[in-house]
C-alpha cells in the first residue's frame, strides 16, 4: 500500500465550487478498484489550501485511476479553480499508531 498526498491551492472565490465538485465525485474516487481511503484536508491557517490523502493497495491502481475517463473529468475541472500549481507526491507509509 502506499498514499498520494496532492496539495491544492483555490482562488479563494472558488473554494465552494471545489467542494461542490468533490462531494458529488469522493464516492466514485473511493469506489475505484485499489483505493482504500480518500481524505480531504483544509488548511487551518489558509482556508485556500486543501490536501487529499488517498491511499492505493498498488502503484497501478494509481495509474489505472489517473488514466480513467473520471480523473481526467475531475482533473480537468478541478485544475480551472486552481491559484498556484498543485503539488503531489506518492509516499509508502513507514509507521502508523492509531
Amino acid at each position: 500500500m502506499f498514499i498520494r498526498i496532492v496539495k491544492m491551492t483555490f482562488h479563494e472565490d472558488k473554494i465552494e465550487d471545489f467542494l461542490t465538485n468533490f462531494h458529488q465525485v469522493k464516492e466514485k474516487i473511493r469506489n475505484t478498484t485499489g483505493n482504500s481511503l480518500l481524505e480531504l484536508y483544509q488548511d487551518k491557517n489558509n482556508p485556500c489550501i486543501f490536501f487529499t490523502y488517498s491511499y492505493w493497495n498498488e502503484e497501478q491502481d494509481l495509474e489505472n485511476y489517473r488514466n480513467s475517463d473520471l480523473f481526467k473529468e475531475v482533473w480537468s475541472y478541478t485544475k480551472t479553480l486552481f491559484k498556484d500549481k498543485p503539488e503531489a507526491w506518492s509516499v509508502d507509509k513507514k509507521v502508523s499508531l492509531e
